[in-house]
């Protein structure tokens, strides 16, 4: 019989936490922006992910630390709200909702966008339709059975990357090999110019704190895992960005945006061409059902608080132990992709996602103050440095981006000031507060 007060249940180990995080990652992405990132770094892709890599890892750090505190679901919003200040986290909440909300609608169009180049005749709406239905499908059956098709869809994908890497190797150009890591073109700024790009293709290592309450043993295995995200990552970026280099050196294009298939052309004709098409779609799908999965957790944390209207964002089915309702207003907002530009879309996720990075780095500066002032000496190196390096990259990459990204995502962040005024009166009253001991972990056999 399903218990009155259903709740999370912990499944998930550190393999299966880790494979959901890369595959949130979705490594694809280093072929399908390939060319950008070379052109901006004048050929030294690989570098630029070097540089991205280390520059997302004091961030990682950070969450790490931050989940091993408040192991909870709802990520930097639960950290902010706990270590600087309620409001203050309702909006950062409020911000990475928007990276979270729009990821999957993104992946659901650039994967309908691939399907429909294969099959012009079938109407662009019934790919975006049929992935939302799907993705959709898995999560609400629960945790247990997206991990499963995870792995499943993550072994293809690795199937193509692998094949890539040996096709590349086989028909590297015969140049240096040391090229596409410096070459006559190289400049400090052009790697820094493709590593601001590079950064975008690890938005989602931070996703994996929204599984806290469903993995086992969390305050060691989610740092862990968000670590090991980042790391591999950031060594499949900078492996197939390296070979993929070798077969075409140099940072110019006839079109930027499909060099990466040319180049699957050049070294496997067109049948592995259509092979990799079938990766991105496939790589897309895992991505989907670990972006759908992460914005529903985070919504269901701030339904839990009362931030969100309770009854509908905090409810998980009684028999499914997942958030039916919100995976549900997912695969809604999805539909959107019916009516956005890619570029649009894209542009929508990232000024919530370093707004979040950064704020999470705010938080151990918070956390090393207060325990400082309880008497308790931590590190300054891993509690003041990192965070404050990681602060520093993550506001210069905020600046990175374009005015229309930045418009879209001050609007949202009004639009969540004035949900906040509505929700404190006015800010005399503070956000509702979460408290943990009316989410009891249920325990299951494993």
């Amino acid at each position: 019989m399903p218990p009155a007060h259903p709740s999370l249940v912990p499944q998930l180990r550190l393999p299966s936490v880790v494979l959901f995080g890369v595959a949130y990652m979705a490594p694809m992405v280093v072929l399908t922006t390939f060319g950008i990132v070379a052109a901006a770094s004048a050929g030294t892709t690989p570098m630029a992910y070097v540089l991205a890599t280390v520059a997302m890892l004091f961030t990682a750090l950070s969450y790490g630390k931050m989940a091993r505190t408040f192991p909870v679901s709802g990520s930097a919003y639960t950290y902010v709200r706990k270590l600087v200040d309620s409001r203050a986290g309702f909006l950062v909440g409020w911000a990475i909702l928007l990276d979270y909300f729009f990821l999957p609608m993104v992946i659901w169009l650039i994967g309908a966008s691939f399907l429909q180049a294969q099959f012009p005749s079938v109407p662009f709406w019934i790919w975006v339709v049929g992935q939302i239905l799907v993705t959709t499908g898995i999560n609400v059956l629960g945790v247990r059975l997206a991990d499963v098709a995870n792995y499943l869809l993550m072994a293809f994908t690795m199937l193509v990357l692998v094949a890539f890497v040996v096709l590349s190797l086989q028909h590297g150009d015969g140049g240096s090999a040391t090229a596409p890591l410096w070459n006559s073109a190289t400049t400090i700024g052009g790697i820094a110019s493709g590593a601001a790009i590079a950064a975008y293709s690890f938005l989602g290592f931070d996703a994996v704190t929204t599984l806290t309450e469903e993995t086992h043993d969390p305050t060691r295995t989610i740092p862990r895992a968000i670590v090991l995200t980042a790391l591999t990552g950031g060594l499949i970026f900078i492996v197939v960005g390296y070979v993929t280099q070798l077969v075409h050196p140099g940072g110019t294009f006839a079109d930027e945006s499909s060099a990466a298939f040319d180049i699957a052309t050049r070294i496997g004709g067109d049948l592995f061409a259509s092979l990799l098409v079938a990766g991105v779609v496939i790589g897309g799908i895992a991505s989907g059902l670990a972006a759908q999965s992460s914005v529903s957790r985070l919504m269901y944390a701030m339904g839990r608080d009362g931030v969100l209207p309770r009854r509908v964002f905090g409810y998980l089915h009684p028999r499914f132990r997942t958030p039916v309702v919100n995976l549900a207003l997912s695969g809604v907002v999805g539909l959107l992709a019916l009516e956005f530009s890619l570029s649009t879309s894209t542009s929508f996720i990232n000024f919530g996602a370093f707004t979040a990075f950064t704020m999470v780095n705010v938080c151990v500066l918070s956390h090393f103050l207060r325990q400082r002032r309880a008497g308790e000496s931590l590190d300054p190196l891993t509690f003041v440095v990192v965070p404050l390096v990681g602060a520093a990259v993550n506001v210069w990459l905020l600046t990175r981006l374009d005015g229309h990204a930045l418009w879209l995502g001050l609007s949202w962040l009004g639009l969540g000031v004035v949900w906040l005024l509505v929700l404190t009166r006015g800010l005399r009253v503070a956000p509702p507060e979460l408290r943990l001991e009316e989410t009891p972990r249920a325990e299951v056999p494993v």
